[in-house]
């Protein structure tokens, strides 16, 4: 993964001097920085309406009660989207645009979505947790129903009543 990285942090800025010197010798200095940061305004104002729109559809698949794991995926790559689009750069711009638009986005959603296996182990009838060995701060399972071991709904605890003067004043 390390090499990877590194191969992309070396590569793209090269890339995008490359384009710089292109794009600026064909339009000129400031027509060019003008088209970088129009598009940096631009797609950070696409990035959040989409954004919107799909923070709408999470809600709309939550309230029917099904998982919305692909717009899920489709949120954290608009946030990609717009981290590619706030840097400076055209490849890095075309590439943020081709992740905004809607069609392009879920065909890779879904292929992401492919490769993703998702288990189920770490659901439990009380509430998710990370696998068998779940224990919370006091080294008992915070999702284990019941109290010290039984399976009843009986919590342990004691209570101390106090009166308050205040109220004996007020009833005279």
């Amino acid at each position: 993964m390390f090499p990877i990285l590194l191969l992309l942090f070396i590569l793209v800025p090269v890339i995008e001097i490359g384009l710089f010197i292109q794009v600026g010798g064909w339009l000129g200095l400031w027509p060019t920085l003008a088209l970088v940061l129009i598009t940096a305004f631009v797609g950070a104002s696409l990035v959040r309406s989409q954004g919107l729109m799909t923070l709408a559809s999470v809600q709309d698949r939550l309230n029917r009660g099904e998982l919305p794991a692909q717009q899920i995926l489709e949120g954290v790559m608009l946030a990609v989207a717009g981290v590619l689009l706030l840097t400076p750069g055209f490849m890095t711009d075309a590439m943020g645009m081709l992740v905004l638009l809607p069609a392009p986005r879920a065909a890779l959603a879904k292929q992401v979505m492919k490769r993703v296996t998702v288990s189920q182990a770490g659901f439990s009838q009380g509430g998710f947790h990370q696998g068998g060995n779940a224990q919370g701060p006091f080294g008992e399972d915070p999702f284990r129903r019941g109290g010290r071991g039984d399976d009843s709904n009986t919590f342990e605890g004691e209570y101390e009543r106090k009166d308050d003067d205040d109220d004996d004043h007020r009833l005279r």
